[in-house]
């Protein structure tokens, strides 16, 4: 494989779940049994801070649980990191630090990561699980009462680095979208930037299921991502 394509992979809920990481979502519109609105909106912050602290907290320590461990699926995307250098980016949906603990270095976590927070009124952001969020908590720095947030984008809110992450897409060679649904913009909209921004870009999805984009995708590896990522990878890495 030419190391001069840069290679950029969309990893999204399908992968964490095969680690036991709860998905984000179901069908009826709820997260955890909870109402989206209610537990992953600013709004919702501000109507019942108590309530998205707890939520938060059992997400946390799910997280933490020495049960959930990176699964095939993250070591495969290490070994290609390792084999692209500074020609391999890899951006996450997810909050969850897997990638991280499998050894991935060059990572863009667009909707946050869980096991940060920051201060609404101050940005003091403590060291990363520095931070037990629960009511009646106040910031370390200023001083504001309930003012600690996850360190998570919610609904209504923009991802992280977006600038970083288009001008990544701008020289893309090779674009793979792992374990993603295709509904949640903008993520959902990343193969088609690459392949405007380069026509000749070799456009991959890996998931149980087509995505909701699934048409915009040059192959498709159909199975979970702990199984055909690690086999894809592998040809990558050969051809």
């Amino acid at each position: 494989m030419s190391l001069e394509k840069k290679i950029v992979v969309l990893s999204g809920a399908g992968i964490s779940a095969e680690s036991g990481i709860k998905t984000f979502r179901d069908g009826g519109g709820l997260w955890e049994n909870h109402a989206i609105e209610d537990v992953a909106t600013p709004e919702g912050f501000r109507r019942n801070p108590d309530l998205v602290y707890r939520f938060y907290e059992e997400r946390r320590k799910q997280l933490l649980d020495p049960s959930i461990k990176p699964n095939a699926a993250h070591k495969a995307l290490v070994a290609l990191e390792n084999a692209c250098h500074e020609n391999f980016l890899l951006i996450t949906q997810n909050v969850d630090n897997l990638h991280e603990r499998a050894g991935s270095k060059n990572i863009i976590h667009m909707h946050g990561e869980l096991l940060k927070t920051y201060c609404q009124s101050c940005n003091f952001e403590p060291m990363e699980g520095a931070t037990q969020l629960h009511f009646g908590i106040s910031c370390p720095s200023c001083g504001t009462l309930n003012s600690m947030r996850p360190d998570v984008v919610w609904f209504g809110e923009i991802p992280k680095m977006m600038e970083e992450i288009e001008d990544a897409i701008q020289d893309v060679g090779i674009f793979i979208a792992v374990g993603t649904s295709g509904q949640v913009y903008p993520a959902a909209s990343f193969v088609r930037w690459a392949k405007h921004a380069q026509p000749e870009c070799r456009t991959i999805e890996v998931n149980l299921i087509p995505s909701s984009g699934a048409s915009y995708f040059d192959e498709h590896c159909t199975g979970p991502a702990s199984e055909t990522l690690p086999k894809l990878v592998d040809v990558l890495l050969k051809s």
